[in-house]
């Protein structure tokens, strides 16, 4: 009879334990609709998005490209990234470790002398015991769930901080290949200069020019040379700069092709709005954090619950081998009166879960500015790189009649010096003015999540 009504406590049990493990607290997460323009409002191809390449290989610059993938490999924010990824999957370890019973061990041992008794009792002895968990309400599940996303949060942490070391590291590059060409710009300017002052020398030494047209072409050749020391020292502050982020100490970079050689594409697909909320890293980063916060509420939501543990005891007595026990029990826990703390603590996951909502539409709507801006970039930097271009050609040719003129005794010096400074400034204008543009177009690439290929089924359930 007491056999039946054991067996029958264990169905009840069981068929309890069953029930409760598939009844879940707190709600599962949804992607919330955002507000989503149909396109962007500059005039782009909205084909499929080029940033979905290794968008740094379209420079076909040998050079930057290994710089590149030095950075990726070598950087120390990148491999502070990995290692938080490694991190967090350690996370997924250790959260899936209480699906499992705990089992432990004891040994033990006591000598008692009595003096009433005739000499000592001895016991030695070992046991084992072992405690189980129940998932009611299914918390430990969730909280699976939860170090799951955070894994995830730090994959597209990882990503994103690979599109801002590369774009970095490109942005870099470019402004090297200008101050090179601008250095150049300045010497040339220099060298003519000084081959100005030649013939103002030796036109004043013959007393056919004053002091003072002698005195502007000697300060001019000053400005050129003070020009030459400007642009070596950014082009030495911006090697110190790519060999950090390379994760090397300062050193001399390497060139590739030239300022003028670098990339610049007549087209540029962007896809559409929406395709932003599975590219941009920070936005899926910021929607993973969202995702495990809304979990949370569901574990906070356990915890005004009871939760149950089984255990069972086992040990033997190494005295006496027949001394054997075994003890089977179970243990419910809830609470009665907390004063309403752990309501608070739900709602206070509830207001966490609200300021990750709005960190999330705040990371979508900044990436909708960030694409608009760089769109209007691309476009107003190259037609402000074809106006300096033409300001440039018109310079030289200004400055060119200017020296004839004055060599002919039509015009004064000043006219000269002035045309001549011109043409300086809108060589390097122009020079910058390209710079510009591919570092446009490298934004760009930035704001359209930098080269990730979406993959929709990127993320892993676990079971």
């Amino acid at each position: 009879m007491k056999v039946r009504i054991f067996i029958g406590s264990l169905v009840l049990t069981f068929a309890f334990l069953m029930s409760v493990q598939s009844c879940k607290v707190g709600e599962d997460y949804e992607r919330k609709e955002m507000p989503t323009p149909e396109s962007f409002n500059q005039d782009f191809p909205k084909d499929s998005a080029i940033s979905n390449i290794p968008w740094w290989e379209l420079f076909q610059d040998s050079i930057l490209v290994d710089l590149i993938d030095s950075a990726l490999t070598n950087n120390q924010d990148i491999q502070i990234a990995i290692s938080r990824m490694q991190e967090a999957t350690l996370q997924i370890d250790v959260a899936r470790a209480d699906y499992y019973p705990l089992i432990g061990y004891n040994a033990y041992g006591s000598s008692l002398v009595n003096s009433e008794v005739s000499g000592s009792n001895n016991q030695v002895g070992a046991g084992l015991n072992v405690s189980y968990t129940v998932d009611l309400w299914q918390r430990i599940k969730t909280q699976n769930k939860i170090a799951l996303q955070n894994y995830l949060a730090s994959e597209e942490a990882f990503k994103s901080l690979n599109i801002v070391i590369v774009s970095a590291v490109a942005d870099a590059y470019v402004a090297l290949r200008d101050a090179d060409n601008r250095r150049i710009i300045a010497e040339k300017t220099a060298e003519n200069f000084q081959d100005n002052l030649e013939v103002m020398q030796a036109r004043y030494n013959a007393g056919f020019i004053s002091e003072v047209d002698l005195s502007q072409a000697k300060i001019q050749v000053s400005q050129a040379k003070t020009a030459i020391e400007t642009f070596d020292r950014a082009r030495r502050q911006i090697e110190n700069a790519i060999s950090i982020l390379t994760g090397t100490p300062p050193r001399p970079i390497p060139r590739g092709l030239a300022l003028y050689d670098q990339i610049s594409l007549p087209e540029i697909p962007v896809g559409l709005p929406s395709e932003l909320l599975d590219r941009r890293p920070d936005i899926l980063q910021a929607e993973r954090n969202l995702h495990a916060q809304t979990l949370r509420i569901g574990v906070a939501e356990a915890l005004k619950y009871p939760s149950l543990t089984l255990s069972l005891d086992m040990g033997a007595q190494f005295i006496d081998p027949s001394f054997l026990f075994a003890d089977l029990g179970a243990q419910l826990l809830g609470p009665l009166f907390n004063a309403g703390k752990l309501q608070r603590n739900v709602e206070i996951e509830e207001q966490r879960t609200q300021q990750l909502l709005l960190n999330y539409e705040a990371a979508y709507l900044n990436a909708l500015q960030e694409v608009e801006d760089a769109m209007i970039a691309v476009e107003t930097y190259k037609n402000e790189y074809e106006l300096r271009n033409e300001q440039m050609e018109l310079a030289i040719k200004a400055s060119q009649l200017a020296w004839v003129r004055y060599d002919g005794g039509l015009t004064s010096y000043l006219e000269v010096l002035n045309l001549q400074n011109s043409q300086f400034t809108s060589e390097l204008n122009a020079s910058e003015a390209f710079k510009n543009q591919v570092s446009s177009i490298i934004a760009l690439y930035q704001a359209l999540g930098g080269g990730w290929v979406v993959d929709p089924q990127n993320e892993t359930e676990l079971n």
